[in-house]
């Protein structure tokens, strides 16, 4: 029997609707999200506005003011191009592969999902963004009878860009590469966001200085060349009077938005129709890596072996572990570019890191009921909680190491760096011994879903409060003595080669009796802890 093929204004018509029903049941999932979506579009829309009047501002009053709309536009069309990388897992509706399954023609497929995309917070920011861009070049009447094309026809490449980028990378963005390119792409965007800052500095200055766009224009006058962008720098084209030049750039957006739509339907197309080949069966050898024979006997080497197997395969830990590097990094980098460095930033390592620490359970999910029948006697409990502080010190160690060596290079401090190094192994202790005791105390429920982008399942906003904050603060605290000797060596011209010893056999004093103390309360609280861990 043959399945019955709904006709294109019905598909449109469901699509449209279906992406309707998504945004209001998104916003009926608690008061607290609808409040949150609410007042981050209100907040996006506000900030959009801001610089939209800002762009427009700049019209008339500087030189080469078309030249910041025009890089305005190239970072819009970086960032809807790059979108998918990063959320397509956390928007349902980015995912074509939950529709093909369903007897439907690629035409009316890529018209509904094309109006479906429309339709949200986002393509209406990024209208109100291209607006202003193209407002601060606009120059008499031609300027807006461009716009009034340009415009809506640069939103339409952006939305259509990025839906095609998502189709065409639909199963790879899927699989657990697409999540680790989420990953990596997440820290990517935050170090284009420290570069935009230090950036921004120099051509608004460094304290409300005069403003300079001249850097812009090497920039610009390539991006505007460049559709989508092109679209809307129409608009100032237009207003100089270079109408042929003004009808090209339109008409290059015109042939890149034709040029995306066969792109997007023929990634429909192919998905509709082929097998995804993750779901075949290879045969193939399971080979045993030899690394492990390096780890510890018993309990704690199979339990350090797991848990480097989350932190490597696992999204979520994979997420929280390149974001605390990252973190590390962008910090470290803007201080040099801003000229404020120094060797002692490297105890900021042992701080993120050691927040590896915190739920160590929650990434267990309902796969921690297999942990806790095996956790019978306090030496179980122990062995548990040391093989997880092992993993987490073995990565932690070299990456302080490394980056001390590269702060000492940048700064030519290398008499500081043996105390900056013992001063982060002495945090990064304390970050262990915390992290330990907040798993047992404060757990929280992890999502179910694998998106690495989401750390907690809703509800947990005052828990993960405890363990994030609370452990920062009690990290500075019990790390305090060997900062306090450190400080006191520093102003007072005393010796700081001690901090080298010192730290590290503070940090690991801290971190054994926060581990001997978490796993007294274990065993009496794993089945809460298994509790937090099922829950979904």
């Amino acid at each position: 029997m043959s399945a019955v093929v709904p006709d294109g204004r019905t598909v449109v018509r469901a699509l449209v609707a279906l992406k309707l029903r998504l945004l209001r049941n998104g916003l009926r999932r608690g008061p607290g999200r609808t409040a949150v979506y609410i007042i981050g579009g209100l907040f996006g829309l506000a900030f959009a506005g801001g610089v939209a009047v800002a762009m427009a501002a700049l019209n008339g009053r500087y030189d080469g003011s078309a030249n910041a709309g025009v890089v305005l536009l190239g970072v819009l069309t970086l960032g809807w191009a790059a979108l998918p990388l990063f959320l397509f897992s956390s928007d349902e509706s980015a995912d074509p592969t939950r529709l093909t399954m369903l007897p439907l023609r690629p035409g009316p497929l890529l018209r509904g999902s094309l109006l479906a995309a429309l339709i949200g917070p986002g393509p209406l920011i990024s209208l109100v963004l291209v607006t202003g861009a193209a407002l601060s070049g606009a120059e008499g009447g031609a300027s807006a009878a461009a716009a009034v094309v340009g415009v809506p026809l640069a939103v339409l490449c952006l939305v259509t860009l990025s839906r095609a980028v998502a189709a065409g990378n639909a199963r790879m963005l899927s699989s657990r590469r697409g999540k680790d390119f989420a990953i990596f792409g997440g820290l990517a965007f935050a170090l284009l966001v420290q570069a935009a800052n230090v950036g921004s500095q120099s051509i608004f200055g460094r304290r409300g200085g005069p403003i300079d766009l001249s850097p812009l224009a090497p920039v610009a006058s390539v991006l505007r060349w460049i559709p989508p962008i092109s679209a809307a720098d129409a608009t100032h084209t237009a207003g100089e009077g270079r109408y042929a030049l003004a009808l090209l750039q339109l008409a290059a957006a015109g042939a890149l938005l034709v040029l995306l739509l066969r792109w997007w339907r023929s990634s429909l197309q192919e998905l509709m129709v082929t097998a995804d080949s993750s779901t075949l069966e290879v045969a193939r050898g399971v080979q045993t890596s030899r690394g492990w024979r390096f780890l510890p006997q018993g309990r704690t080497g199979a339990v350090m072996q797991r848990h480097l197997r989350y932190a490597w395969r696992e999204p979520r830990a994979k997420a929280a572990l390149f974001t605390s590097i990252g973190m590390t990094l962008v910090i470290c980098a803007l201080s040099v570019v801003q000229g404020w460095s120094s060797v002692y930033l490297l105890a900021m390592t042992g701080t993120f890191l050691g927040l590896q620490m915190l739920n160590l359970f929650g990434m267990d999910g309902s796969a921690f009921w297999m942990i806790a029948a095996t956790l019978s006697t306090p030496a179980d409990a122990r062995d548990e909680l040391r093989g997880r502080a092992y993993a987490v010190l073995s990565y932690a160690v070299p990456v302080a190491a490394l980056l001390g060596l590269v702060l000492a290079t940048v700064t030519g401090d290398w008499a500081g760096l043996p105390s900056a190094l013992g001063l982060a192994l002495a945090v990064l202790g304390c970050g262990v011994a915390l992290g330990s005791v907040f798993s047992v105390l404060a757990p929280y429920t992890m999502p179910a879903d694998s998106n690495p982008m989401r750390n907690a399942a809703p509800g947990q906003g005052g828990l993960i409060l405890l363990n994030q904050f609370g452990s920062m603060v009690g990290v500075a605290l019990l790390a305090l003595p060997v900062g306090g000797y450190l400080f006191w060596a520093l102003t007072s011209d005393g010796p700081t080669w001690p901090v080298l010893l010192i730290g590290p056999l503070y940090g690991g004093l801290i971190a054994a009796l926060g581990i001997r103390l978490a796993a007294a309360r274990l065993l009496e609280r794993t089945p809460e802890i298994l509790a937090k861990a099922i829950e979904r």
